[in-house]
Parts: structure tokens; C-alpha cells; sequence
């Protein structure tokens, strides 16, 4: 529950905790960002032109929305990848043996 209100409150910054993916939180914080600005033209100003309908604030919570389902989406695979496939990255990764030695010790010795 506390993921599905950080993506609808906080995007990016859901998609980065939970969603463990930092590239999608740039694109995320500019439509969500682009959304909060949009909504508050609107309703202070009236949008561009000094529009007198809704079109602008609509915009607004337009983007909010998308940011906020692209989060949860985010947020979705990054749950459903943990190992649940043969392909899945998250489980093909090799992590170094703590008892292996340093392949750039050599490098280091040779200097």
C-alpha cells in the first residue's frame, strides 16, 4: 500500500526506492514535474492566453497521471523480476567470491 501512495504522491521518487530503476526517474520527475506546473498555471493564471476552461489544470493532472501509472509500472516489474524467470538480470548477475584475488592487483603490482 505505502507503494502504490509514494507512486501517486511522489513518483520518481517511487520508482527510485522501490522500483530500483534510476533511469526511469528523470523522465518520470520531468512528467510529473511538467504536471504540478501545468495545474498551477491553470488554475492561477488560466493557462496560456488567459484560457477561462479547464484545459490547462486537465493537462496537468493528465501528466500527473501518466508519471504516476508509468511509476507503478515501474514499481510492478521491478517486483515481478526477482528471480522469476531463467532470464531475469537480477538472478543472472555473478557476483565476485570474497577468496578470489583482485584482477587489477596486477596492474597495480606492474606500475
Amino acid at each position: 500500500m505505502q507503494k502504490l501512495i509514494l507512486s501517486l504522491l511522489a513518483p520518481p521518487y517511487g520508482a527510485c526506492r522501490y522500483g530500483c530503476a534510476g533511469a526511469c526517474a528523470v523522465p518520470i520527475a520531468l512528467f510529473w514535474l511538467t504536471g504540478l506546473v501545468a495545474i498551477v498555471y491553470g488554475a492561477v493564471w488560466g493557462g496560456p492566453a488567459g484560457w477561462t476552461g479547464p484545459h490547462t489544470v486537465l493537462l496537468g493532472i493528465g501528466l500527473w497521471t501518466a508519471a504516476a501509472v508509468w511509476a507503478w509500472l515501474t514499481i510492478r516489474g521491478a517486483d515481478a523480476d526477482r528471480c522469476a524467470s531463467r532470464d531475469s538480470t537480477l538472478c543472472s548477475t555473478i557476483l565476485p567470491d570474497e577468496s578470489e584475488p583482485d584482477p587489477l592487483e596486477e596492474v597495480r603490482r606492474a606500475r
